[in-house]
């Protein structure tokens, strides 16, 4: 099972985006198991799992799990649009060895309940008896998961874990605070209460680029990881932003992301530095 803090990894690309920066992996998880977090999910929202290709996404997962060697768990994101890419993404990460395994309800089509069991099932036995997580996250996959469906699912599939919940504000985080279920906070401004609520953790984007403070907010220390995330994703393309903190902080990747996601301009590079250069000292 996951515990602890595990950060929404970004994924190192390169040529503006188009190919994977095989040789930046290993400096990225070098600082993420420095920075004192338990885990990494790979290929989630951050890491922009959903704009790679299957082969893609198989790759990178050996890339993140050969560069922890077993220091940091991997939970490897395996959710696409279809059920037979999740169903070969979720089986891959498991034969390579990854911890678990956690899948967002499909975009683009609203699924009903017994549509989205399915797929949940299926995704799930394909990598059993590795623990399984949905990954909730409403504003992403257009759709909440509804909770009868959580509810069906534990029954279909022995290897449920638990979730990652990525919804705000609190009271659409709340109902997903299920009992023998764990539970991972994704927004930042919810780690106390949720923490404090009974959740297991967190899986945190803003820990891809500051760990140390991110792991610090969920021991209960206060630091606020909400504002530091919030100036960042209100002000800045976030993907470029993590990487291009990744960067300052000295770590060898690129700012490249997959179109269509974009770069920072030159004046939001200025602005982020200048914005970023406090909380930078503190983590330092």
């Amino acid at each position: 099972m996951l515990h602890g803090t595990l950060a929404a990894s970004v994924t190192p690309l390169r040529d503006g985006g188009a190919a994977l920066d095989e040789e930046a992996f290993g400096p990225v998880v070098d600082f993420l198991a420095a920075g004192g977090l338990d885990g990494i999910l790979a290929m989630g929202t951050n890491g922009e799992g959903i704009l790679l290709s299957v082969d893609e996404r198989r790759h990178a997962a050996e890339l993140f799990l050969e560069a922890s060697a077993g220091r940091l768990q991997v939970a490897v994101h395996c959710g696409a649009q279809s059920t037979a890419d999740t169903v070969a993404l979720a089986g891959h990460a498991a034969e390579r060895g990854a911890d678990a395994v956690a899948v967002i309800a499909p975009p683009y089509f609203p699924l009903d309940d017994a549509e989205l069991l399915e797929h949940f099932a299926t995704a799930a036995a394909a990598c059993a008896p590795l623990p399984f997580y949905v990954y909730e996250f409403e504003r992403a996959s257009g759709y909440a998961v509804p909770l009868p469906v959580l509810d069906r699912l534990r029954d279909r599939a022995p290897n449920l874990a638990g979730l990652k919940v990525s919804d705000r504000p609190w009271e659409r985080f709340v109902p997903y605070l299920i009992e023998g279920f764990d539970i991972f906070v994704g927004p930042e401004s919810l780690i106390a209460q949720g923490v404090a609520a009974g959740a297991a953790g967190a899986v945190s984007a803003l820990a891809s680029s500051f760990p140390e403070l991110v792991v610090a907010a969920v021991r209960g220390e206060p630091v606020d990881v909400g504002a530091l995330r919030e100036q960042i994703d209100g002000r800045f393309p976030r993907h470029a932003a993590f990487k291009h903190v990744l960067a300052r902080r000295g770590v060898p990747v690129l700012e490249d992301v997959r179109p269509p996601l974009r770069q920072l301009t030159p004046a939001e590079r200025v602005e982020l530095d200048a914005g970023l250069e406090p909380w930078l000292e503190d983590a330092a």
